[in-house]
């Protein structure tokens, strides 16, 4: 905000609800960081009865497990992808069950009924997947389906605007905009991870300092899954306040070259996609370009937006135990508002063009049965130019003067030309022990590259100044920051009922010289097969933007924002497709910036 610094105060904000919510698919939050699924579930005969000691082995690969004396079994440590069990029975035929997915970070479960040894049809019967969440996740998750963002009606196939409808997630002041603002906090606190690669912004038309836009830069037409985690969510995750969106895109497919024309909201495009040699790997992409311009000049506030996005990912199999894959993800948008040469004279010549791109590279390695590391190397870069001219500001122009002559005359109020980029490079590592249960470990290490240039040398009349046309901004800043952070979490089963997950991260900001530990843990208790009890606490850290900390040398003495989650509740599973929820929880902030000339303006309300 110009002229006015943002200190440390002690302010703590509180907010305390109880939902009930319905859905219907089971939540399923939190794609593991690990990048791999599971297959559990149980073997039974004809009459219902438990099988044990069935052997239960991956085809085509040597992995079996035996099921335990209720007949359940669990293959871990699944890349993504189809599978088929081959299920052996003492004193009967070995059977193969049709193709099962296995998608990241989530856990496909299934029940097998095997035939009795009279029946006419000797086939096995394998109910229909039901993806639930992993262990560590114990409460405010949701799994969202892609088939769901097109179905849902007002989501303009945006992801974003689709979450907005979801239990805890309220809507921004303008409808234009897919602002996501949960449980009480603020548009900024979300994290967004595609595919193992984080993306400060996911839409068009986004500034710096802000988290919403127009429209997703990401095509629906790409994504499998969305996990959302709403409160209470492990420590593998850089820590945000509120939230983390987490999508999975889809694979190409690996048997043969195809392609489909798309039209939507955000524009028309085309997806295509292939195999990579031999079946190995598959590539898949998609391209649009938004089509309003090509039939109005004005969609009704002065101009038509112009959008280009494009996403992209490969993913190719170098051995049995190690996988890479690539993503890109990146969009350019321009508007033009202001006067023509049809038009009549206006006040204003507005003029923007940004751009935005997200890379990443991942390489993912099993270590058989027993765990999973992930390296990724990712890199973002965002760019703002936009220039606002006050055409009225030295007096109505002649008018007889071309409409270039005229804009070129008119007074400078704004013009910003910034860029930020941000290159991450992270590992996460799970492993299974007896001792310690499912363990994982990882660290990351962020660089910022950082170079504002904006200027509004006239000032600026706002409802948060005390006259008009002062204050006017000269902000040219070029610099670079660090950010480090490691993470330690271990979940285990106490007993048949009871599970425990505990952890922590420790995040280290360099521009703020502030070093945070971040407690987590969370437990679940099953009271019954269908009912079981839910609850979760952590403390999370976030910086205040680097725009805000660059604006004014004071606001360098600013601490990481915190926040506190605790959420607790029950889970009851009607049907394999309907889970009642029922949570409350309580969110305290503390050390949230405010302005000191305006006490009523937080910077949660600025984004």
């Amino acid at each position: 905000m110009r002229g006015h610094s943002w200190p440390i105060l002690p302010i703590m904000r509180y907010s305390f609800v109880a939902a009930l919510s319905l859905l219907c698919s089971f939540p399923a939050p939190c794609q593991d960081t690990a990048a791999v699924g599971g297959i559990e579930g149980h073997v039974s005969d004809s009459s219902g009865a438990p099988i044990a000691g069935a052997r239960v082995c991956l085809v085509g690969l040597e992995r079996c497990v035996e099921t335990e004396g209720d007949g359940s079994f669990a293959l871990t440590n699944l890349r993504t992808g189809e599978y088929q069990l081959q299920v052996g029975v003492a004193s009967r035929p070995t059977f193969v069950t049709e193709q099962i997915e296995v998608r990241a970070g989530l856990d496909d479960q299934v029940e097998i009924v095997a035939p009795a040894i009279d029946a006419i049809e000797q086939a096995i019967t394998v109910s229909e997947s039901v993806y639930v969440a992993p262990q560590e996740v114990k409460t405010s998750g949701v799994l969202i389906q892609g088939s769901e963002i097109f179905r849902a009606a007002g989501a303009l196939q945006d992801v974003s605007r689709y979450v907005r409808s979801l239990p805890g997630v309220s809507i921004g002041s303008e409808d234009f905009r897919n602002d996501i603002i949960v449980r009480g906090g603020s548009p900024l606190e979300n994290l967004f991870i595609v595919d193992n690669v984080e993306i400060p912004n996911i839409n068009t038309f986004a500034n710096f300092a802000s988290a919403g836009g127009i429209t997703s830069i990401l095509d629906a037409n790409l994504i499998q899954d969305v996990t959302f985690l709403t409160g209470g969510y492990p420590a593998p995750f850089v820590n945000r306040l509120s939230s983390v969106l987490q999508i999975a895109q889809k694979e190409g497919s690996r048997e043969e070259f195809g392609g489909r024309a798309t039209v939507g909201f955000a524009g028309a495009g085309v997806v295509l996609d292939g195999p990579i040699k031999k079946q190995r790997g598959s590539w898949i992409v998609s391209a649009r370009r938004s089509f309003l311009d090509l039939f109005t000049n004005d969609v009704g506030f002065g101009g038509v937006p112009k959008v280009y996005t494009f996403s992209g990912k490969a993913l190719y199999d170098l051995s049995p135990k190690d996988r890479i894959w690539g993503v890109n993800i990146s969009g350019v948008d321009s508007i033009r508002l202001g006067l023509t040469e049809d038009s009549d004279l206006t006040a204003l010549d507005i003029r923007y063009q940004g751009w935005r791109s997200a890379s990443g590279f991942n390489w993912q390695h099993l270590f058989g049965s027993q765990g999973v590391g992930l390296l990724g190397i990712t890199h973002s870069e965002a760019r703002v130019e936009s220039t606002v001219k006050d055409l009225l500001k030295n007096g109505i122009p002649d008018p007889s003067l071309p409409v270039d002559d005229v804009i070129a005359n008119g007074a400078v109020t704004f013009q910003d030309n910034s860029r930020e980029g941000e290159t991450t490079l992270k590992y996460d590592l799970t492993w299974f022990g007896a001792a310690l249960g499912k363990l994982q470990a990882g660290g990351n290490f962020k660089i910022f590259n950082i170079n504002y240039d904006t200027r509004s040398p006239l000032g600026y009349d706002g409802p948060f100044t005390v006259q008009p046309d002062v204050n006017p901004i000269f902000l040219q800043k070029d610099f670079t920051a660090y950010q480090t952070g490691a993470y330690l979490q271990a979940s285990r089963n106490l007993s048949s009922r009871l599970n425990l997950t505990w952890g922590g991260r420790l995040d280290h900001y360099q521009f703020l010289q502030q070093a945070r530990f971040s407690p987590r843990a969370g437990l679940s208790y099953r009271l019954t097969d269908k009912l079981s009890w839910r609850a979760s606490y952590g403390q999370y850290f976030q910086q205040p933007f680097f725009l805000f900390l660059a604006a004014y040398p004071q606001n360098r003495n600013l601490v990481p924002i915190r926040s506190e989650h605790f959420v607790t509740g029950f889970s009851y599973v009607a049907s394999p497709s309907l889970r009642v929820t029922l949570e409350g929880y309580r969110k305290t902030y503390k050390d949230y910036p405010v302005s000191t000339d305006f006490p009523t303006l937080s910077l949660a309300n600025v984004g």
